[in-house]
């Protein structure tokens, strides 16, 4: 099999890759809504209908599964296409989904339309963070980092009028509203994406951050040749560990304000007064967004795996904390926003460690395929509902802290020398 360097073609010019960074975290910013703004119907999708919340939960594991399992076939596309054509018809399906969950009178309506929305927000995700990956081989912690912010903080701004408009005009209408604008604005965003140029005639030389220095003659894997290697499959398992505390988090926050009777209970911070559960979510997705830049800077600068011990391990810490402290709604406020920027960084630093790792020309499959971790991870969801109604939160929280600090741990006793050993063989 035929293997090029991973880094034998230039950057393209820098006002061409970073308009197109910009369009790629403005469509990222569109989906976020999708799953981050889900615990907020929740609660009333089973006030109204009362099929359970377990049972609606499950809506929430279809979404992520479908938007996560059918990311190599999307990035496969983009790899051969290029962007464009998957990001229209994302914002065309998310469009829908929403409308149809607007609608939806039985289980299986509100499932069909979560799958729907999950392979519109999937296509959407790995046109983004692999074009991402292909316009910046020598930022690529930065570059990532700044694609999944729109996926990690696009919902910061629109949670308060989204729970405003339940609120007052009920679920129905904020799931239709939103769900047409979010889909439109996608739709017409995508025309502008394009794939770089194979080579940039003038662009400057890529400059080799130390990360990217780690492996230095990275070759170009095909997704067959990659997953046959050690080192995907303990980024994989990594991504599941870290990935499952998160997702569990996103979407039982509601669930457990409430039965830490805080939901609604006033808190005040820097100058802002809001109920509990909606301060939580506002500054959460914003912390979630600016972690993924943040962090994968600095994996730029000190390396993937110094990086990842850090980061994971403040999320165990955090996710401690929280269960011991979350009963108090200003703490609860705090803490929750401690979790959410220790754990969005995994969008930014899984992705570019798989880049590095296994070179640019087949980037969106490659990342598309690590990706299906988190679709993994979704699967025990449902799980934390009933490990919470025999176990309590706590217990749900001890288990989260325990898969993050393993995660950290991994990053350098087990990720870091497979990744000395597969540059010592190449």
């Amino acid at each position: 099999m035929a293997l090029t360097l991973g880094f034998s073609e230039n950057p393209p010019a820098s006002a061409a890759r970073w308009g197109q960074l910009v369009v790629g975290i403005l469509c990222m910013s569109m989906i976020a809504n999708l799953q981050y703004g889900w615990t907020l119907f929740v609660g009333p999708i089973h006030d109204k209908l009362h099929w359970g919340r377990a049972e609606i939960q499950v809506a929430f594991t279809i979404f992520v599964v479908a938007e996560t399992w059918l990311t190599p076939l999307e990035g496969y596309v983009v790899d051969r296409f290029g962007p464009r054509f998957i990001i229209v018809v994302g914002g065309i399906l998310i469009g829908a989904s929403w409308a149809m969950n607007a609608y939806a009178d039985t289980l299986p309506i509100l499932y069909i339309a979560a799958a729907i929305g999950g392979i519109g927000a999937g296509g959407v995700y790995a046109a983004c963070v692999g074009n991402a990956l292909k316009w910046f081989p020598d930022r690529r912690g930065l570059a990532t980092g700044l694609t999944a912010m729109g996926f990690g903080a696009g919902s910061s701004l629109s949670i308060i009028p989204i729970a405003a408009m339940i609120r007052s005009r009920g679920y129905e209408t904020a799931f239709l509203d939103f769900g047409i604008g979010q889909g439109l604005l996608v739709f017409l965003l995508g025309w502008l994406l394009r794939s770089p140029p194979k080579r940039a005639s003038g662009a400057e030389p890529v400059t080799q951050t130390p990360a990217v220095q780690s492996l230095g003659g990275t070759l170009d894997y095909t997704p067959w040749r990659m997953v046959a290697t050690p080192v995907f499959w303990v980024l994989y398992l990594m991504f599941v560990m870290m990935a499952s505390g998160g997702l569990m988090a996103t979407a039982q926050l509601g669930p457990i304000a409430s039965d830490f009777h805080i939901a609604d209970i006033p808190v005040s911070l820097a100058g802002l007064t809001l109920p509990a559960l909606t301060f939580a979510l506002s500054i959460d997705r914003f912390l979630n967004g600016v972690t993924r830049p943040f962090f994968g800077w600095i994996s730029d600068k000190i390396g993937r795996e110094t990086t990842m011990f850090v980061a994971f391990g403040l999320e165990g810490v955090g996710i401690i904390l929280l269960s011991q402290f979350g009963r108090d709604p200003v703490a609860f406020v705090i803490l929750t926003g401690l979790v959410f920027f220790a754990w969005g960084e995994i969008y930014s630093l899984f992705p570019a460690t798989c880049g590095d790792s296994f070179g640019p020309r087949h980037a969106a499959s490659n990342a598309g395929l690590l990706y299906t971790a988190k679709g993994t991870a979704a699967l025990l969801v449902p799980l934390t509902s009933i490990l919470a109604a025999r176990g309590g939160w706590n217990a749900v929280f001890w288990v989260a802290a325990a898969l993050n600090i393993g995660a950290a741990i991994m990053a350098l006793a087990v990720l870091k020398p497979q990744r000395a050993r597969m540059r010592a063989r190449i």
